[in-house]
């Protein structure tokens, strides 16, 4: 039914009651065209001519397979559907004054949003004098943005808007890689040796050797 209500969408052939079309296609000439000559293009190539954008001036006309055409639209729509997801905000309502019970209450809902995948919207409500204390008001929010950092991340800090103070949590993706610690540098140190000093008795048996080679040299 549905393809039946997208093929309806388009004219092709016949249907195209214009004078001239601009034409576009696969191995196909653009230009203007009167509507006879489209149409024998269309033919000679065993193609259809479908009318993509009528308010056009003139129409525009694609040379190309209807069957293949319209499995190309219906798979574009589902792509364009896939990425429009729908963003669900759940709330969240305090007191400046909610005792622990209550908080704790909320605060495992406001998980469980999170984990659903839905944002959280988290408010204090400061109904007449109450709204002297905006500052308890806001350590609520911040306490409730500590205890929510393991399934949501702040997107908004809070912010006070007329009566109203609100802070916004989006939930965190779920199985996201940890990055690895880095790997320690390690350094070689590469200790250099001082040359040993000649002991005593290679100093002696160099200093004989040099009395040897002198007296040789005075017999000469």
């Amino acid at each position: 039914m549905k393809n039946d209500n997208l093929k309806d969408q388009y004219r092709l052939n016949e249907r195209i009651r214009v004078r001239e079309v601009r034409l576009v296609g696969e191995n196909v000439e653009q230009g203007v065209y009167p509507i006879a000559e489209a149409l024998k293009i269309a033919e000679d190539k065993g193609l259809d001519l479908v009318e993509i954008s009528p308010s056009a001036v003139p129409p525009v006309c694609r040379v190309t397979d209807f069957q293949k055409f319209l499995y190309q639209q219906k798979k574009r729509q589902k792509e364009q559907k896939a990425k429009s997801v729908k963003v669900i905000v759940k709330e969240i309502r305090f007191g400046p004054q909610t005792d622990d019970h209550d908080y704790d209450f909320k605060l495992k809902h406001a998980k469980g949003f999170l984990e659903e995948g839905a944002k959280v919207k988290a408010y204090v409500f400061f109904k007449g004098r109450s709204i002297l204390f905006k500052e308890q008001g806001e350590v609520l929010l911040l306490r409730f943005a500590n205890d929510l950092e393991d399934v949501g991340r702040v997107e908004q800090m809070p912010i006070l808007e007329g009566k109203r103070m609100t802070i916004m949590f989006t939930p965190k993706k779920a199985g996201a890689p940890v990055p690895p610690p880095p790997k320690p540098v390690v350094k070689k140190v590469i200790h250099l040796s001082k040359p040993q000093e000649n002991t005593d008795s290679e100093n002696n048996e160099n200093a004989k050797k040099e009395s040897l080679v002198k007296a040789k040299l005075t017999n000469v």
